[in-house]
């Protein structure tokens, strides 16, 4: 379990930048060729934890948890295995927002703009490794627990364009429109488009 321990902004934050280098760095708890995590130590945000390789499969969940290079939670776990059965050589695994809560209604109640600013840049980071890159939209209904999520989102939405992302889906979608969480899926499900857009201007509306 991971309770967060206060507010972001009571935080001295790690920038994207300089945990990407330090990403770099031999450790002596993984190895550092294999995964990438970002900050390289566990903490109360987790910008990006995924697996290198050229092709990688770009998953989208809310908010991180307790997963660590080797040791993976079950979520992650699930997007390792779609992501090798859809043909990809590694999974990145993102989130709308960086901070850590194993149970989203912990998170913080107000969005934190350094955070969200800093969590952007990695997101642009993790586009720019493939030629198109291919996002999972995976966050579930979890999206309705904050109201400023669906506006991260957007923001993220913006950079994929820059990019030329695809996005992606997998699993049934929900009533509401939400893309299925990671968990339990099987690996031999497959990944469809997902409307980005058309799901954010729905998502928009209603927190407006």
């Amino acid at each position: 379990m991971h309770i967060p321990s206060g507010n972001t902004d009571q935080l001295t934050l790690v920038t994207f930048e300089e945990a990407l280098a330090a990403s770099e760095t031999p450790s002596d708890d993984y190895d550092v060729k294999k995964w990438i995590y970002a900050p390289n130590f566990y903490s109360e945000y987790r910008y990006l934890l995924g697996t290198r390789g050229k092709n990688p499969l770009i998953c989208i969940g809310i908010n991180p948890s307790t997963a660590e290079p080797d040791h993976l939670d079950n979520t992650l776990k699930s997007v390792e295995r779609i992501a090798v059965g859809n043909g990809y050589d590694s999974f990145l695994m993102f989130n709308v927002y960086a901070q850590r809560a194993t149970k989203p209604d912990a998170m913080e109640r107000t969005c934190n703009p350094l955070l969200h600013q800093e969590n952007l840049k990695a997101f642009r980071y993790i586009l720019s490794i493939s030629q198109k890159p291919a996002v999972w939209a995976a966050w579930g209904a979890i999206v309705e627990k904050r109201d400023y999520l669906p506006l991260c989102l957007a923001d993220m939405l913006d950079a994929g364009r820059e990019y030329g992302a695809q996005w992606l889906c997998a699993g049934p979608i929900s009533k509401k429109g939400h893309p299925h969480h990671p968990l339990y899926l099987k690996k031999e499900e497959k990944l469809r488009p997902f409307d980005i857009e058309a799901y954010l201007k729905m998502m928009i509306g209603e927190t407006t």
